[in-house]
């Protein structure tokens, strides 16, 4: 019984170190200890229990941090909304304070659950990443073709946002046509010319930024296609060459030859994908898209050149959040790929502590030029 099972132990390795064992009762004694012996394997399921009971929790408590997170970015996108020009003008001024001294304690409330959530998921990277060092270059292709298309379909709800946008914008010179149209006082009459005035100038602004993001999403919808197709060309060619090799292999046995020929060959081949791979790179990279692409090269580039053994993109972007909240991970990511003469990726450490680091290469990327 578990209840008793502390003091019946303790009873009983009493009765063994007083001498109680004997030829008469080795026997009830060797059934005590076999008991003893069954409990082990009761203490292990129970431990396994346990186990299992702590991962369940571990996994609800990531799954309520999810949650809170997506709270938290519903409020702040809400005080986002406030200080915007439309309504923010409307708000006296103590309010206009609140609303600023709220919003901030929520961004940074979102900031640390953020950070928290991440170090979560930074520990389940780091036990899988013995998965991860034995990935494949049509696997990495296919994440670049995720990134791509969660840039496009981000493009797309900011382009409907937009349009939306603009049908109230329209509704409302609609309205102020209609009223236009009635007797109003001399003044009244010049207040409503500028205000029809201010909404056209200002409907087509937003006409000029909804044709900025369709030519936007169509650019990223044909880099899209592109991707695919040099994924395709590139498993293509990878084929080719491992059937070369396999030949090659098999001539070099029925030649005699050693295994050195066809790890050579077999070194030869990598570096030809990987070649194939960096021209396919450089020709996709499109160049700067606008001034504050420079600038984060050129902060990264600095940050980067301070930090010769190169770090990961956590760390990288946690810097970087300090100067512009708005920026994501996956952005920051996404350009330094755009620049492989720039900045290259290494895996450092072995087994658990393997992980991925950026690192600042322009002085040897030109000499390559």
């Amino acid at each position: 019984d578990d209840s008793k099972f502390s003091e019946a132990i303790t009873v009983l390795l009493t009765w063994i170190e007083r001498g109680e064992v004997n030829r008469r009762s080795a026997n009830q004694f060797y059934s005590m200890v076999q008991s003893a012996n069954s409990h082990v394997r009761r203490l292990m399921n129970e431990k396994a229990a346990h186990e299992q009971e702590m991962e369940q929790a571990k996994e609800s408590f990531k799954n309520a941090l999810t949650g809170i997170l997506t709270q938290f970015e519903q409020i702040v996108a809400v005080f986002n909304a406030s200080t915007r020009q439309k309504a923010w003008d409307h708000f006296s001024k103590a309010q206009r304070k609140n609303i600023d001294i709220w919003r901030k304690h929520s961004e940074e409330l979102r900031n640390a659950h953020s950070e928290q959530l991440m170090g979560i998921r930074r520990e389940e990277e780091m036990e899988m990443s013995d998965d991860d060092s034995g990935d494949n270059p049509s696997k990495k292709l296919r994440v670049d073709d995720s990134a791509l298309a969660a840039q496009a379909y981000a493009l797309k709800e900011e382009n409907d946002s937009l349009r939306w946008q603009l049908d109230a914008y329209r509704n409302e010179v609609e309205l102020l046509k209609q009223e236009k149209g009635q007797h109003f006082r001399p003044e009244e009459s010049l207040t409503k010319d500028q205000q029809l005035q201010f909404l056209q100038q200002t409907m087509q602004g937003m006409q000029q930024q909804l044709l900025s993001i369709q030519e936007e999403l169509n650019n990223k919808k044909s880099e899209l296609e592109q991707a695919k197709e040099e994924q395709t060309h590139t498993q293509a060619m990878l084929k080719v060459l491992q059937e070369q090799l396999k030949n090659a292999k098999e001539l070099a046995e029925i030649n005699g030859h050693d295994e050195s020929q066809a790890n050579e060959i077999n070194v030869l081949t990598v570096a030809l994908v990987n070649q194939d791979r960096e021209k396919n790179t450089e020709k996709r990279s499109p160049g700067l898209k606008s001034e504050k692409e420079a600038l984060l090269i050129g902060i990264i580039s600095t940050f980067l050149h301070v930090h010769p053994f190169g770090a990961n993109i956590e760390y990288l972007w946690s810097y970087m959040q300090q100067l512009d909240s708005r920026i994501s991970a996956n952005e920051i990511e996404m350009l330094l790929m755009r620049l492989p003469r720039m900045f290259k990726q290494e895996f450092t450490g072995v087994g658990a502590t393997l992980e991925k680091r950026w690192k600042f290469c322009a002085f040897e990327g030109i000499k390559t030029v």
